[in-house]
């Protein structure tokens, strides 16, 4: 009740000026990156069913940022939890990550695979049961052994769910991406690779690009509101914080593990 009468106390000078809105009737909650651990995952699950709870009437978009998997244990459970929801008045938004890309890639190819087990594969491998250190079959590369093995126990619907991941989603005023978009390039034309992987070129720009852009990948410890962006990404496989945006009319706020 407190948000509403009052409102967020972080937007900057730019949004208060220039009120940005997800829609008269919506209200939405856009989750940070998860990163293997299923149990900030309900904790914070729980937060936002007993926030919407305050909003009978108003249409309810779950949006998850992609990042599901990598770095934390239990990567495979987390799919398993985003695949089973539903059974509830939420609409879903699953977008993919550069950790979601970079596994598909490695069911294709081994090319990924070093750097893949470099920046947190190597936990989704164990989540899904693979033996990354055992000695392969005489004459079978060990890269080419670990992969036969995620392909054989990767479950078919996990296959699904990451090939059907989307790139970005927009509510009202708002642009929801993994990672973030190219200045200079509009919105409808924006690079694959770049809403999932760009970095410094995103974040060092104060360019208007058109809606707020709301985003993840870029880690830091407090969620960071600007202009022009809003970033929710605390790194929560090793701070055990994990953030969503709630959006509605022109207003913001955020829930927060623990």
């Amino acid at each position: 009740m407190l948000r509403r009468l009052f409102g967020s106390r972080d937007k900057d000078e730019a949004i208060r000026s220039t009120p940005k809105r997800v829609g008269e009737d919506t209200v939405v909650y856009a989750v940070g990156d998860i990163h293997g651990r299923a149990e900030l995952l309900d904790r914070l699950l729980d937060k936002v069913r007993v926030d919407a709870a305050a909003w009978p009437e108003q249409r309810k978009v779950l949006i998850y940022q992609g990042d599901y998997i990598d770095r934390g244990l239990v990567s495979c459970q987390v799919i398993d939890h985003l695949i089973a929801q539903g059974d509830d008045d939420f609409e879903r938004v699953f977008l993919r990550g550069n950790h979601e890309d970079a596994m598909l890639r490695f069911l294709e190819t081994t090319e990924i695979g070093t750097s893949w087990k470099g920046f947190g594969g190597h936990a989704t491998l164990y989540s899904y049961g693979v033996d990354v250190f055992g000695a392969p079959p005489d004459g079978l590369d060990p890269m080419d052994h670990i992969q036969n093995q995620l392909r054989d126990k990767v479950p078919s619907d996990h296959i699904a769910f990451l090939g059907g991941l989307e790139l970005s989603h927009e509510e009202g005023d708002y642009f929801f991406v993994h990672a973030g978009v190219r200045p200079g390039i509009p919105l409808d034309k924006q690079y694959t690779n770049d809403m999932m992987w760009i970095r410094h070129e995103f974040l060092n720009s104060r360019q208007d690009f058109g809606k707020v852009v709301v985003h993840g990948y870029s880690i830091r410890p407090q969620p960071v509101v600007q202009s022009n962006r809003i970033e929710i990404d605390n790194g929560a496989f090793a701070s055990g914080v994990l953030t969503a945006l709630v959006l509605w009319d022109s207003e913001h706020s955020f829930l927060k593990t623990p």
